[in-house]
């Protein structure tokens, strides 16, 4: 009865991720990227409240850990003087599945406040929403039913929303030329930092 029931979550969040819309706005959020960090030197900042926060801070290391700078601003935090973290040319990807989030929101216009310019990539499940059109790149999450019994804890949601950070890590290091040596100048320490200096040793042969 548990391995059925195991099953058939596995296969709903599969299908949830299947099911994410693969649209223009994919190449609309590299080349954001790529412009604002690769080549104006800014920086990507991420920002989420709760559960997607924690999808965000995830998001954050990934790219740093792979050739694009980033750090992940709390959305509270920034009211109270953390907003100073934001500098010409940055970026942010602000997710949110309701696209109703009152911080991010809010978070929208403080940094356009303090950096007129900055431009926004939107990851939510809600693209008509207000955050969506504030937006100059939007990902569309598809909107999964959450797999939590009650249909409420950010379970499916945040499957689909961590597998979006993925794609735009991977078409970034693709789009810069990551390599093995790269990388090992970022990890030291551990299992992939030895991995990453063997690949790197591999490559200069």
């Amino acid at each position: 009865m548990i391995q059925e029931s195991v099953k058939a979550l596995l296969q709903t969040e599969a299908e949830a991720v299947q099911n994410i819309p693969v649209t223009p706005e994919f190449e609309k959020a590299l080349n954001i990227l790529w412009e604002q960090v690769h080549q104006k030197k800014g920086k990507l900042i991420t920002s989420g409240m709760g559960k997607a926060g924690q999808i965000a801070i995830n998001m954050a290391t990934t790219f740093s850990s792979t050739g694009t700078p980033a750090v992940f601003l709390h959305p509270s935090e920034a009211q109270h003087g953390d907003l100073g973290v934001i500098q010409e040319n940055d970026t942010m990807i602000l997710i949110s599945n309701s696209g109703k989030t009152r911080e991010i929101i809010e978070l929208v216009e403080l940094a356009r406040g303090l950096r007129p310019g900055i431009r926004f990539i939107v990851i939510t499940g809600n693209p008509d929403s207000l955050l969506a059109q504030a937006a100059e790149a939007t990902l569309f999450t598809g909107n999964p039913p959450e797999v939590c019994a009650l249909g409420l804890t950010p379970t499916t949601s945040t499957t689909t929303m961590t597998v979006i950070g993925d794609v735009l890590v991977v078409l970034l290091m693709k789009k810069i030329g990551f390599t093995n040596h790269d990388y090992s100048l970022r990890h030291h320490g551990g299992y992939l930092g030895d991995k990453s200096r063997e690949a790197a040793g591999r490559e200069k042969k």
